[in-house]
């Protein structure tokens, strides 16, 4: 990207940043999930292209967040943090949901390293993560934890996400309306943080990411493309809370994927 290119992408994002805070203090909560770029461009854009004669401010806002996402090569240190940010609290005032919303005791975002090279994408919330706002911090969480250990690296070194932001009752899977509603956070969330790899935990990940059907049994072993990022689908740790077998599989697929990397193994020469 040249100097003009880099001045220009900047402009769009600090545009997009500032336009978000102030619906964000207008009360604005929730935005349309996709929108063609049109009131946000770059100055040679606006001479050039015809503008919607009315544009809402919801429109206004999605077409600088496509146009963000469009220059997030240029997002880095406390940028990508402050893009975090903002889009956290567009999660957290979101009421798409009824279900959720109303029996949540506050939206679980995301935690981590917004720099890093590796996110670890789960499905939803479970009752701890609902308490303490935070992903991965009941008993699958603490086998994450030691899993990222094991690989070396530490939980501050990766970034951790799950598909939707609130709890589902009881626990259950989310549903298709769910995922859709929460699709634009995730999707915007990884879009920011630019991450080489994602490791999809289970298959209500895996398969909401890639859009597919295919099990998480044939998913994973392989690489997969999500928007020129490599992914990696394994078994989820609850799962293997209840299937203790199938950690050494969960391994292998973590070796694979540090190899991937380019890091070592720990312990192995």
């Amino acid at each position: 990207m040249n100097p003009e290119e880099s001045e220009s992408a900047e402009r769009t994002r600090a545009a997009a940043m500032q336009l978000l805070r102030s619906l964000h203090q207008s009360g604005v909560r929730q935005l349309p999930a996709a929108m063609a770029v049109s009131q946000v461009a770059s100055p040679a854009a606006e001479a050039t292209e015809p503008q919607p004669a009315q544009a809402t401010p919801a429109i206004q806002a999605a077409s600088a967040i496509e146009a963000t996402r469009q220059h997030t090569q240029v997002l880095t240190g406390s940028n990508r943090s402050e893009g975090l940010e903002v889009l956290a609290e567009e999660v957290a005032g979101c009421t798409a949901c009824e279900e959720l919303c109303s029996a949540r005791t506050q939206t679980v975002f995301g935690v981590g390293d917004p720099n890093a090279r590796l996110c670890f994408l789960g499905e939803a919330p479970g009752a701890d993560e609902d308490r303490l706002g935070e992903p991965f911090v009941g008993k699958a969480g603490q086998l994450l934890t030691r899993i990222i250990q094991a690989m070396g690296l530490r939980r501050e070194d990766v970034y951790i996400l799950n598909i939707l932001k609130c709890r589902p009752p009881n626990n259950r899977n989310p549903l298709a309306g769910e995922v859709a509603n929460c699709r634009s956070f995730f999707e915007r969330q990884l879009d920011i943080i630019q991450p080489e790899f994602i490791c999809c935990l289970g298959s209500v990940a895996a398969q909401n990411l890639l859009d597919t059907t295919i099990s998480i049994g044939r998913l994973r072993g392989k690489l997969h493309d999500w928007n020129g990022k490599k992914v990696l689908a394994t078994y989820h740790p609850a799962y293997l809370l209840r299937e203790p077998d199938a950690k050494k599989k969960v391994w292998e697929d973590m070796k694979f994927l540090l190899g991937e990397m380019g890091l070592k193994v720990p312990g192995k020469e």
